[in-house]
């Protein structure tokens, strides 16, 4: 549990800082903190499907390679896509829109950024998760435990604004 967490935290809070670097108003998400679990929750879905299918996918190498690249093409694209409807229904805000991409499928995804979400998920797979690996498993529980209760607070409060407001 805790390796997954910390996966989901580590790729939220880089998320969150690699999308304030590419977009000038800095707003990454709909919450507060320093996250944007999208990113989180979309690498722990590629690492847990990887994981279930591996002794599935033959020993070749490219037909590997080939399967992480379309499983991660079309779990991200889906997974921005119902995000995207969600938080335009839920909070009335709109953060992505591929409407003016040239293979757009609907508002919310597009084959360029399937393409880049297939690509991200071969080098999450093949280069990142094996060095990264060992650093996840060394992250005390203690600091998994306070940012579980810091993204509880902020999705509180996110919550308690959309009540209120």
């Amino acid at each position: 549990m805790y390796y997954y967490l910390n996966y989901f935290f580590v790729f939220s809070i880089l998320g969150h800082f690699i999308e304030g670097f590419f977009y000038s108003d800095g707003q990454s998400g709909i919450l507060s903190g320093y996250w944007t679990p999208i990113y989180g929750l979309g690498v722990i879905v590629i690492i847990i499907v990887y994981q279930a299918i591996k002794g599935f996918i033959e020993d070749s190498k490219l037909k590997k390679f080939i399967s992480i690249f379309l499983i991660g093409a079309v779990l991200i694209s889906a997974l921005e896509y119902v995000g995207g409807i969600i938080i335009e229904t839920l909070f009335h805000m709109v953060f992505w829109d591929y409407s003016d991409m040239k293979f757009n499928i609907g508002k919310y995804t597009s084959l360029e950024m399937a393409s880049i979400w297939g690509i991200a998920s071969v080098i999450l797979i093949y280069l990142i998760k094996p060095l990264l690996d060992k650093i996840i498993k060394k992250i005390p529980k203690w600091i998994t435990w306070i940012l579980v209760i810091l993204l509880i607070i902020d999705s509180g409060a996110l919550l308690f604004k959309k009540l209120v407001v």
